[in-house]
């Protein structure tokens, strides 16, 4: 019983750790939205570029920054040391999902194909940042 209870736990670590190095791997960046009472809210998130735009993905329509970005598009966009200023724009449905799936597959390789094993991905939506 112990060598399964170890057997066990060395493949929830192994799981953990791989599901961590597949999130962090590469480049990961913070937007900063605003919730409903002023105060910021940052979410870390895989990005995109395609066409001189910047994409990323909310991986439902509950995410809460993607709340945010419906009721004020605005938001702040750190990447690569930078903070800028920038827009949000929810591409329409189903080719911004299609669009968002194919960015990020080819980005991120492996990486999205395992946290799509563990994130349910069906109704993500892509959404379109604009920087000045």
């Amino acid at each position: 019983m112990r060598r399964l209870l170890g057997i066990v736990l060395a493949l929830a670590l192994a799981f953990g750790v791989v599901t961590l190095v597949a999130l962090e791997g590469r480049e990961v960046v913070v937007i900063e939205t605003t919730v409903e009472g002023g105060a910021p809210r940052r979410t870390r998130t895989w990005i995109a570029d395609e066409a001189g735009s910047a994409w990323i993905e909310a991986a439902n329509p509950e995410r809460p920054f993607l709340l945010d970005l419906r009721r004020q598009p605005e938001l702040v966009l750190e990447r690569g040391g930078l903070r800028i200023a920038c827009t949000a724009e929810i591409a329409p449905e189903p080719e911004g999902h299609a669009r968002i799936r194919r960015l990020l597959a080819a980005r991120y390789g492996w990486a999205d194909g395992w946290i799509g094993l563990v994130a349910d991905t069906r109704r993500s939506l892509a959404i379109r940042i604009t920087c000045s």
